[in-house]
């Protein structure tokens, strides 16, 4: 199978990720809990320290959740507390939007920042517009699901900075293939990932970095202060209640270690030759449009296109009786299509791994060229 549907979950994975998973299910009991728990102990700290040196934190602001959606969670509910407005990106996941909309009747108003595709000078500029207007806190993806649009997080968390706006990363889509060095930003409270993407990492592993104090989402027993009627007041056990999951976070810890050795940068350019290669393979059917940036620096490797006349989902449904995994539709993230133009009709989208091959990307262009022509 050619999998392009890494914007989802990286299929192909290092092995060194499966021999951990493994080695955590014959070896490890439960962290912090009694008589065998030494190698589970070992197998988290060894995770925060290799999250924290990736993006430039320390590992006790590294707490493990199930994925992204549990972590941004976390972190929305945390700053919406007594808060009145919360200002987003117009390219926001559902696991953002939703968690919003749920507080809209304790009176929390989300205010969208609407830009064109792959504008981020208009996106800062309608950014600096809304929160002159006021914001409690903000909560901007770094890179587009949907369409890849890498959004200026560093000079949008330097413009909250100014305003005094807390801010909450969703860094789903950058972590693993874009660098972020969290000790250089000033407003950023929260970075919000997944393990099974960028990260190389098993499905059900995620991160939440926080560079401040943190709410729980859950409470229960975290193997310490077991005396203590409430959650500890310390990070990052504050935010772990109940067993972890050791033998994801051994995968997890593998595949970050795969990133740092490949480094964000090289993975990225990885991917991004893999796009200028298709985009070059379907220059010559203009019956396909594609969503991609005038520059270079504001795409990651996610790529979003259409095909004149047919249904996304019939186009994706036609390339997997081929063979080839794409993704179609509107990829959870409706408020990106409506901000792009293309709610009606959803994209197909493709997005490759550091593990694509430009021969897969030859094959991808021939199979939806010839659906394409039919």
């Amino acid at each position: 199978m050619i999998y392009f549907d890494s914007a989802a979950t990286t299929l192909r994975k290092p092995p060194e990720v499966a021999r951990a998973v493994m080695r955590a299910m014959h070896e490890s009991a439960n962290a912090g809990r009694g008589e065998g728990s030494s190698y589970a102990d070992s197998v988290l700290i060894d995770c925060r320290k290799e999250a924290a040196a990736l993006f430039g934190a320390s590992p006790e602001q590294v707490a493990f959740c199930f994925n992204a959606t549990h972590a941004l969670n976390i972190a929305i509910n945390t700053l919406a507390r007594g808060a009145r407005r919360c200002v987003i990106s117009g390219y926001e996941h559902n696991a953002v939007r939703r968690p919003l909309l749920s507080l809209r009747d304790a009176g929390l108003e989300t205010a969208v920042v609407r830009s064109p595709l792959f504008e981020p000078e208009f996106f800062l500029y309608e950014l600096e517009r809304e929160l002159e207007r006021g914001a409690d806190f903000a909560v901007i993806t770094h890179v587009s699901n949907v369409f890849g649009f890498v959004l200026p997080i560093e000079r949008a968390d330097a413009m909250c900075a100014e305003h005094g706006v807390p801010l909450i990363i969703d860094a789903s889509q950058s972590a693993g293939c874009i660098s972020l060095d969290l000790s250089k930003l000033g407003a950023a409270r929260f970075v919000a990932m997944p393990g099974h993407k960028g990260l190389y990492g098993p499905q059900g592993t995620g991160l939440l970095i926080c560079l401040g104090d943190a709410e729980p989402l859950m409470y229960g027993g975290t193997g310490q202060d077991s005396r203590s009627e409430g959650m500890p007041d310390y990070l990052p056990e504050r935010l772990e209640a109940g067993t972890q999951n050791t033998h994801g976070i051994a995968g997890l810890t593998e595949g970050i270690r795969f990133v740092r050795s490949r480094t964000p940068e090289g993975i990225l350019a990885h991917e991004q030759a893999m796009l200028r290669r298709i985009l070059r393979g379907l220059e010559s059917c203009p019956p396909i449009k594609t969503y991609d940036a005038p520059h270079l620096f504001c795409q990651s490797g996610v790529l979003s296109m259409e095909v004149r006349g047919k249904a996304s989902e019939e186009v994706a449904e036609a390339l997997a009786a081929q063979g080839i995994a794409t993704r179609a539709g509107l990829h959870c993230a409706p408020l990106a299509h409506e901000t792009a133009g293309t709610s009606e009709r959803g994209t197909l989208r493709v997005s490759p791994s550091a593990f694509s091959t430009p021969r897969e990307a030859d094959i991808f262009c021939e199979r939806i060229i010839r659906i394409a022509r039919n």
